[in-house]
């Protein structure tokens, strides 16, 4: 683990592989330990991968204070400014997807590519998680039981055949337990989601963007990422049929195959 000055923070981050750049932004509830090592692995051959904590979450310093996720993105470009990086490839999924809307619009000039994964602009047309869904999830959270909290993420967060296979879900069972986020956290990311919304911003949006999405997402609907190619200019939309929200565990060489050739087309 490393520690890099942000601001007035420090952000926890973790970088290795060989190539240019590329910066991973997590989603609500997530750590740097969260993408799983089957995407790193496929990316690290490709890149020089940074993952790293957003504020409050993980190793990165607590705040305990509110936050919204411009403030998040100034956090992700003191990280690149901490090291030394005048631009990097940028995948985000989920609330990191917002980051990175976030810090493309402040930034354009450090971003070589935009990859923004099972996401939401906000605005008319958009959609957040369904109230069944976040029953779901409150209702795990609250229970007490740290393990049925991770299994109906789990659920949630991947396609039903996915969900079934045992030895994915023992990874993720073994990350959920390992590194529980605090529900304050979670809430306080829940919040800052809600009140996110780029949707008249993205047409300025400059750097190349590729939007992924899954068409069984029960978190971020599909529907979000048809709204995000449909604003912002010259960007491509690629659907995975069948997959849930977590397509990088789903599909990691898939994900590290539409990072790498969309990296390349804009080297």
């Amino acid at each position: 683990m490393a520690l890099a000055k942000a601001g007035e923070i420090e952000l926890s981050y973790e970088r290795a592989g060989d190539g240019p750049p590329l910066l991973l932004i997590m989603g609500m509830s997530g750590t740097k330990h969260h993408w799983g090592d089957r995407v790193l692995e496929e990316l690290r051959r490709d890149f020089d991968t940074i993952v790293y904590d957003h504020r409050d979450a993980g190793d990165s310093t607590k705040t305990g204070q509110p936050f919204a996720i411009s403030d998040l993105a100034t956090d992700a470009a003191g990280l690149l400014e901490a090291l030394e990086l005048d631009s990097a490839h940028v995948m985000g999924i989920s609330m990191g997807g917002m980051v990175a809307q976030e810090l493309a619009l402040a930034h354009p000039e450090r971003i070589r590519s935009l990859t923004l994964g099972c996401t939401y602009c906000g605005g008319e047309g958009s959609a957040l998680t369904s109230e069944d869904v976040l029953r779901r999830l409150a209702e795990g959270m609250s229970s007490g039981n740290r393990e049925l909290a991770v299994r109906t993420a789990w659920e949630v967060n991947v396609s039903p055949s996915f969900a079934a296979g045992e030895d994915a879900y023992a990874r993720f069972l073994a990350n959920g337990m390992r590194y529980a986020m605090p529900v304050a956290v979670i809430v306080e990311q829940m919040r800052a989601i809600t009140a996110h919304d780029t949707s008249a911003r993205l047409p300025e949006m400059q750097p190349p963007t590729l939007v992924v999405h899954g068409t069984l997402d029960q978190m971020l609907p599909v529907q979000n990422g048809h709204m995000i190619v449909g604003l912002i200019p010259d960007s491509r939309l690629e659907i995975l049929e069948g997959i849930g929200h977590m397509f990088f565990l789903e599909e990691p060489a898939r994900t590290a195959e539409l990072v790498r050739e969309h990296a390349a087309v804009n080297a």
